[in-house]
């Protein structure tokens, strides 16, 4: 896989900021749709390869309490290899994102590397690495505020 030099937008900065304030069940749940958001540029590659899309639908599954956070990360952890098998930088981005979306029901703070993850795929996906992060991220961002704060985790 040819490396690709991923720069972020400033918005990045702005959504950690405000994932504190943001509860755990919340996070997930946007995590899940950062993840979903990108999971195309994935299965346009690898159409064939369910471990993506099965552990953003494992977070969510956790979010209404109907699976373990162990679970959880076990979809996480067939997510990440399915980054691994594949050679397209999108690709593998956006099945990363899915996964960090699937581990986010063990640790919070997986729900940033989702995102980044997420913009990852979206840079790579075109040409136009900067002005894809930066759609991405406004996309992102805006998707964070209309979920609401949901209280402290």
């Amino acid at each position: 896989m040819e490396k690709i030099k991923f720069v972020d937008a400033e918005l990045s900065e702005t959504i950690a900021e405000l994932l504190g304030k943001y509860d755990h069940k919340t996070l997930a749940i946007w995590a899940a749709d950062c993840s979903e958001h990108v999971l195309p540029y994935f299965e346009e590659k690898v159409p064939y390869d369910e471990r993506p899309r099965q552990a953003i639908e494992a977070g969510r599954v956790w979010v209404r309490g109907e699976i373990t956070m162990s679970e959880a990360r076990t979809a996480a952890f067939a997510a990440h290899a399915a980054a691994r098998d594949t050679d397209d930088a999108a690709a593998c981005a956006a099945a990363r994102a899915a996964g960090h979306a699937a581990a986010t029901a063990h640790v919070a703070s997986h729900a940033v590397h989702a995102a980044t993850y997420a913009a990852k795929a979206a840079a790579f996906s075109s040409a136009d690495v900067s002005d894809n992060t930066a759609k991405e991220r406004n996309w992102q961002l805006k998707h964070l505020l209309d979920l609401g704060g949901g209280g402290q985790s």
